[in-house]
């Protein structure tokens, strides 16, 4: 692996290899130890933490969260379908914010081309730009989604860091970003030009209290990202107490490990980061303990993957066309045989933008399907629609 170099072996775990259990995670795990990296033959997941918090001159307690999660997620017994998990140690920060930032791209980039997943713990949120440059230099359009209870747009020529990263992603050119999806924003966190702002470019975002009120309206949200960010602070205070920004409302631990789940099931998705969660602040190991479990939950669902993709092989579902007065076209929907999942098939010109090919069958509900029957187009389908238009 070319970006080896800038790893160094974890603080914690990278001198001996403790004594976990047997069938527990860290059992398990491939380490990168003072001997060196471990092969990567067999690997699907890679961890690997991050000790820079972009934008903060001054290090918050974030910088120190990769072996506190580390120190609670390998003592989890194993998801009950096994596959390779490596953990290749921490990038430390370089010389300057574009050294760490080079060297954190280059090995998402990397480990993406090998069909590798990237599972980033620890450090600022900041780092979600990273997360795009990836995709970025793989010629890839890419679709984000963030956990988070704000849209992180921050203010006229803000620096990068936790709190504007989004703006930096959505102003880059060229852009890769297709599409950007928030779950969980409170609304009395969010200015209203930034709520007007997603609806101008097509973007969606979906308030706190209506998904805690239907949960599985997050995963086809999920199940369309290609890579992901969750902000730690987006859960409440009494469930995570050590993050940098804890608040009384967010969403509830279990409701995070869901997520977390939804995620792991997407085909689709090719990174996932876990930011601003702060040990400093932390009681008794409750947030580390989150943390770990919300990956144990990723790292399930990953295992219960099917390749369950219509336009992987179209005969594993079952095709409907829904006539809306008004439409030239029927809206063509797709129910897999195997999972009960459905997508829609948005047309565009193939010919005119290739690189879209990805995005034009948009994961989504039977509710959508439903609606459709009453003559209604789905949000979903009208505001891809708009973007490949």
């Amino acid at each position: 692996m070319e970006s080896s170099i800038y790893f160094k072996p974890s603080k914690a775990f990278g001198a001996g290899r403790p004594e976990w259990l047997v069938n527990t995670v860290g059992d398990h795990v491939r380490f990168h130890t003072d001997a060196g990296m471990p092969s990567l033959d067999g690997i699907k997941v890679a961890l690997l933490g991050v000790l820079d918090d972009p934008g903060h001159a001054k290090p918050r307690g974030c910088v120190d969260a990769p072996d506190a999660i580390r120190a609670q997620l390998y003592k989890l017994y194993l998801p009950a379908n096994g596959f390779g998990i490596a953990d290749l140690g921490d990038i430390e920060p370089g010389q300057t914010a574009e050294d760490t930032r080079h060297a954190l791209t280059e090995t998402l980039a990397e480990l993406i081309r090998m069909n590798i997943v990237p599972v980033v713990i620890g450090g600022g949120q900041g780092h979600t730009f990273t997360q795009y440059l990836a995709y970025e230099k793989l010629e890839r359009t890419a679709n984000l989604v963030c956990v988070d209870g704000r849209f992180d747009l921050g203010e006229p020529d803000q620096g990068l860091s936790d709190t504007s990263y989004l703006s930096h992603i959505v102003l880059r050119r060229p852009n890769f970003l297709f599409n950007y999806s928030n779950l969980g924003f409170q609304t009395y966190l969010v200015d209203q030009p930034g709520i007007e702002l997603m609806d101008k470019l097509f973007f969606d975002a979906h308030r706190l209290g209506e998904l805690r009120a239907d949960m599985a309206e997050a995963e086809p949200v999920l199940r369309n990202a290609d890579t992901v960010s969750i902000d730690m602070s987006s859960i409440r205070r009494s469930d995570a107490p050590g993050t940098t920004r804890p608040g009384p409302n967010g969403f509830h631990g279990e409701e995070a490990c869901r997520l977390m789940r939804y995620a792991g099931t997407s085909e689709k998705v090719t990174s996932i980061g876990l930011y601003e969660m702060d040990p400093w602040r932390d009681q008794d190991h409750a947030t580390a303990q989150l943390a770990a479990q919300m990956i144990w939950y990723f790292l399930d669902g990953f295992g219960s993957r099917t390749n369950d993709l219509p336009w992987l092989d179209r005969k594993r579902f079952t095709r409907f066309h829904v006539p809306i007065r008004g439409h030239e076209q029927d809206l063509v929907f797709y129910k897999s045989t195997v999972s009960d999942r459905w997508w829609m098939d948005v047309p565009y010109r193939a010919d005119r933008e290739a690189r879209f090919d990805r995005h034009h069958l948009v994961p989504c509900a039977y509710s959508d399907y439903t609606a459709a029957c009453r003559e209604e187009v789905p949000d979903r389908w009208w505001r891809t629609f708009q973007k490949l238009a």
